[in-house]
């Protein structure tokens, strides 16, 4: 197995977030007109520690794209310190400025589309690379595959119930995103297994 095939699933866990913070960005941004005039400086100050916190989590992807699984892994633990710090940003906003339901709904549509997109694009990539391995050695690759694929309708249905079902509430979405996000990270973990096993074989 190739290195870039090894790291696969912290790759996809990076860029999963990347994906949601961008998403999450692109929809404060859109709104932050709408926060009245003398709380609009602060607004702008969660914001910009948002751009932030995302700039330093692209930067240390970008560090690691060239580097072992056992450095990907240390990595890792500081980006989902990282991480947790930006759904810590976000909170902070949407409590103070995000309130309205719409706002709250349309950050929850973005970041649940972005993470949809990593779950099917990583399906994809585990896929291609299947191929790549004879056919004995692949079946357990193909059923992970098709689990992941599963596992992600699975998780778009849910998703989706969630953004029609009105006033639900922060709290609510982002455990929905946190229990998907699981699956997602398990399923890539998975995949990660089933190649490992393949090229041991």
């Amino acid at each position: 197995m190739s290195m870039q095939s090894s790291i696969h699933p912290y790759f996809n866990w990076a860029k999963e977030r990347l994906d949601e913070m961008d998403a999450t960005l692109a929809s404060l941004e859109g709104k932050v007109g709408e926060v009245q005039a003398d709380a609009r400086a602060k607004a702008d100050n969660i914001l910009a520690d948002l751009r932030k916190k995302r700039e330093d989590f692209q930067d240390i992807v970008k560090k690691q794209s060239q580097v072992s699984e056992t450095a990907w892994a240390s990595a890792k633990a500081q980006l989902e310190s990282d991480w947790n710090a930006f759904e810590a940003e976000v909170k902070k906003y949407v409590e103070n400025f995000g309130k309205q339901i719409e706002q709250q709904k349309a950050i929850f549509a973005l970041q649940s589309a972005a993470q949809l997109k990593a779950w099917h694009e990583a399906a994809d990539k585990f896929a291609g690379a299947a191929k790549e391995y004879a056919t004995e050695r692949r079946g357990e690759i193909d059923t992970v595959v098709k689990q992941m694929k599963t596992d992600a309708a699975t998780a778009e249905e849910t998703l989706q119930k969630l953004t029609q079902a009105g006033n639900q509430s922060w709290t609510a979405l982002t455990a929905a995103l946190n229990e998907t996000r699981a699956a997602f990270d398990r399923a890539d973990q998975a995949a990660r297994e089933a190649f490992k096993k393949a090229t041991a074989a």
